[in-house]
């Protein structure tokens, strides 16, 4: 599979392909269950670092050429300077907006020189450690990550639940939840 099939892999598809390894693969896979594989492969869905850069970049021309067309199509950036912040920026924005679309974090210079230089804070935007825009990027990464994590831990709940009492409209609904995370 390439990275963009596993980046548009819905839960009912990865479901079915952890079942389909484990049934080729027999005795050595009795222990695993399909849902909580599955369920991985939804929660992690970019390998490396690249396939990150490729699928943000891909939202940003998409975010652009809407712009282009049309000027009222903007998009909103949201300053951060720790990875806590950030977090709580995206779940406020999903809370009261319904989605993240449009909505990018944005590391400004002078942040990154007053707030995140471990030599205390600098003058200027240009002066702070090549260490320092990395470190905050992988800070923020990992906030956000945890918060996908917790967000989708109760999706996944909610249809384990739904599956368990029979109810099959709530488990159509959770699971429907779950691919259209964002």
């Amino acid at each position: 599979r390439s990275s963009a099939q596993e980046i548009s892999m819905s839960y009912a598809s990865a479901l079915e392909h952890v079942r389909a390894v484990k049934a080729k693969l027999g005795g050595t896979w009795d222990a695993i269950l399909p849902e909580d594989a599955a369920r991985m492969i939804v929660q992690n869905r970019f390998r490396t670092g690249l396939d990150i850069a490729k699928y943000t970049a891909a939202i940003m021309r998409r975010d652009m050429a809407a712009y282009d067309a049309d000027n009222s199509k903007y998009t909103q950036s949201l300053g951060c300077w720790h990875g806590f912040i950030a977090q709580q920026k995206m779940i406020a924005n999903k809370k009261y907006f319904g989605t993240t679309d449009k909505k990018y974090i944005y590391l400004s210079g002078w942040m990154v020189a007053a707030l995140r230089s471990e030599f205390g804070p600098l003058p200027d935007q240009s002066m702070h450690e090549k260490t320092s825009v990395p470190a905050l990027i992988e800070e923020i990464y990992t906030f956000l990550r945890q918060a996908d994590a917790r967000e989708l831990n109760d999706l996944f709940r909610a249809l384990q639940k739904a599956e368990a009492a029979g109810d099959k409209t709530k488990a159509a609904e959770a699971e429907a939840k779950i691919n259209a995370y964002q």
